[in-house]
């Protein structure tokens, strides 16, 4: 078969003129393109110290009210389970043997001052017949005794008459602090008070609540390292209802121990909730996000960026020079979705979050900005396409 010559002439310019692009573009390119990594900046900061922790809900004040004289109750004058007042009537206990004790006091007194008064009257007038020998020094000292007796008699039923009336207050029983009152430990008609303080019920503020919790050994001495040189305050402490829904208000640490419990190997630690609404309740078991202060100058590391082996932690960052480079890392702890770490890094390292198989240390990588999650930063620009591709494009 004869070809056209034409033809050929054709073919062969075109193959000319591919081979001519191929060798500019293996010069411009100098081979395979850099693998392009997904990084992250990172900047040292404050990072909050916090913990996940399980707490128990308890009273702000718990006050007992019992009986305090004995008698029988008589009524209940608050409804169950409702806020009360301090000084607000709880309970009434029969007053009326307390009333006669009352009386009966009274009369003494009465009585005691009557012996008062005559004793008083008798040494006056055995003050003024002393000086003129009319009566005896015997008589003199006898009267002057009696008076002396006598005022002191006075003095002591008016002791017991103060006894006998707070005694009977007593039997109107009220609310030694402002909270709700729970229920009624002893129904009417019962004799209380007899032997021991009967307790008739309790009364709880639970506006603030406490929140108690503890943190082992390990972790007090993790916070103490890492608040050191930073400047914090008071902790914080966000409740986890058992729903899972945060509770609106935010507590503040209230108490941390210094003894450590033999029997657990922890440490107690206490945070004050406000509960205007009461709508928490003592006793109830909750979850606790704590930030327990502030650690200076660490890093949020991605989980995704952090690698392990043998040997340690270590992240994989692209350098000033394009290439890629291992960094061996101090990680104290997981916080959310992110590793703090504490030793290792620098200001400014791009640590490689997205494509990290395709990074080898020592090895060039073009460095693309991203989220801290894998995906494009808002403010990276679209990756450039590698020149061997725009060429072939071009031609």
């Amino acid at each position: 078969m004869v070809k056209n010559p034409r033809s050929v002439a054709m073919a062969a310019a075109l193959a000319l003129a591919l081979t001519a692009c191929g060798g500019k573009d293996q010069a411009q390119g100098g081979g395979m393109p850099p693998p392009e990594v997904g990084v992250v900046k990172l900047q040292p900061g404050n990072v909050p110290l916090q913990k996940d922790l399980v707490g128990r809900l308890a009273a702000f004040r718990s006050a007992d009210v019992r009986a305090r004289v004995p008698g029988v109750l008589k009524q209940r004058l608050y409804a169950e389970g409702t806020d009360v007042k301090a000084g607000q009537v709880l309970f009434q206990i029969d007053p009326d043997q307390l009333q006669a004790s009352t009386g009966q006091s009274q009369a003494a007194l009465a009585a005691a001052e009557a012996s008062y008064a005559n004793a008083k009257a008798a040494a006056d007038r055995a003050r003024r017949l002393a000086p003129q020998k009319f009566v005896s020094q015997s008589d003199l000292d006898n009267a002057l005794a009696a008076e002396r007796s006598s005022a002191a008699a006075v003095k002591q039923a008016q002791a017991a008459l103060a006894d006998a009336r707070i005694n009977l207050g007593y039997a109107t029983v009220r609310a030694p602090i402002s909270g709700r009152a729970g229920k009624q430990q002893v129904t009417e008609g019962a004799l209380v008070g007899q032997d021991t303080a009967t307790l008739l019920t309790t009364v709880d503020q639970i506006d603030p609540l406490y929140v108690n919790f503890s943190v082992s050994v390990t972790e007090l001495e993790q916070i103490r390292r890492a608040r050191t040189g930073a400047g914090t305050g008071e902790g914080q402490v966000e409740v986890i209802l058992p729903d899972g829904s945060t509770y609106q208000r935010t507590g503040t640490m209230d108490f941390s121990g210094d003894v450590v419990d033999p029997a657990t190997g922890a440490i107690a630690m206490r945070a004050r909730i406000p509960n205007p609404d009461k709508n928490l309740l003592p006793g109830t078991y909750v979850t606790l996000k704590a930030t327990l202060g502030e650690q200076a100058n660490a890093y949020l590391v991605p989980q995704v960026g952090l690698l392990r082996d043998a040997k340690s932690a270590y992240v994989l960052v692209v350098g000033s020079d394009g290439k890629v480079a291992r960094k061996d890392v101090t990680t104290d702890r997981l916080q959310g979705d992110s590793w703090v770490v504490s030793n290792g890094l620098a200001a400014g390292d791009q640590v490689i979050v997205s494509g990290i198989q395709r990074a080898t240390p020592g090895q060039p990588a073009k460095a693309a900005p991203v989220a801290a999650d894998g995906k494009p930063a808002q403010d990276a620009k679209p990756a450039a396409k590698p020149a061997a591709e725009a060429q072939a494009n071009k031609d």
